[in-house]
């Protein structure tokens, strides 16, 4: 019997080794064939450019012109995109926080609403805010091009921020952080990019209607039919109709004449 099967085995090849079951794997090999096998993509089973490996948040593979293919530059765009999330939600929020609570007030000229004098003291609010915004960049783009530079606060030198990653300071900024920081990061740039194209959104709709996003909205389900993009505006070979842009091109303010055009006016009529 045991030459019988020395014999079997002995004529025949034997078998190339068969893979483990994913079941039968090192957790540490199923975790990493699921997260790269995972990954997110805008466009699913394209190729990402060698450049976005997935470890900025947000990361979907989205850069088909190759502006980030140098490593410095695609830096400087993670950190403008994190500054340009972060005021957008601001405005987005404030916007609609302003018409919940005043209606009655067009969040397009609210701030002409207030009379703070005569132009010499708006000429000197404006000045101020450039000053101010121009010394919180200034110190951003110092932080960004040597990180850690700024951490010191130059009045109150017993104050230092903890070590952070640039963009994120944490400490006195960031005293809690409900949940894992790698996610949040993630959510808030999803959150970012849709503010940004809300507040796009809350800008057009102001220059069509003349209304609030909230009242806009409110506009557009009392009459979904007929209250919509293709009837404010429509596109036929040699002709083109669009709404009459509802923002005055100047705007009167404490004595000085502040152009307030609509956005790329060469699309109305």
């Amino acid at each position: 019997m045991a030459a019988l099967t020395s014999s079997i085995i002995g004529s025949r090849p034997l078998a190339a080794p068969v893979a483990a079951p994913a079941r039968l794997r090192s957790p540490a090999a199923r975790s990493a064939v699921v997260a790269q096998a995972a990954r997110p993509l805008w466009l699913p089973g394209s190729n990402p450019p060698a450049h976005l490996d997935g470890s900025l948040p947000g990361d979907f593979g989205w850069d088909p012109l190759g502006l980030g293919a140098d490593p410095d530059r695609l830096k400087w765009f993670a950190e403008s995109e994190r500054v340009h999330c972060r005021w957008a939600m601001l405005a987005v929020a404030g916007i609609l926080v302003q018409e919940i609570v005043r209606p009655d007030v067009f969040w397009y000229d609210a701030a002409v609403k207030v009379d703070i004098g005569g132009p010499e003291k708006i000429l000197g609010l404006v000045a101020f805010e450039l000053f101010a915004m121009h010394w919180v960049e200034v110190k951003r783009g110092q932080d960004f091009n040597n990180p850690g530079s700024q951490d010191q606060d130059p009045i109150f030198s017993n104050y230092r921020l903890p070590k952070h990653e640039v963009g994120y300071p944490g400490g006195i900024f960031a005293p809690f952080i409900p949940g894992d920081l790698a996610e949040l990061k993630v959510k808030e740039i999803k959150n970012g990019r849709l503010a940004m194209l809300a507040f796009v959104g809350f800008v057009m709709a102001a220059q069509v209607t003349g209304l609030g996003p909230l009242a806009a909205l409110g506009q557009h389900l009392s009459d979904p039919i007929s209250t919509t993009i293709f009837s404010k505006a429509a596109v036929i070979p040699g002709q083109a109709f669009g709404p009459t842009c509802q923002i005055p091109p100047v705007t009167p303010y404490g004595g000085i004449n502040i152009p307030t055009p609509c956005v790329l006016p060469g699309l109305w009529p």
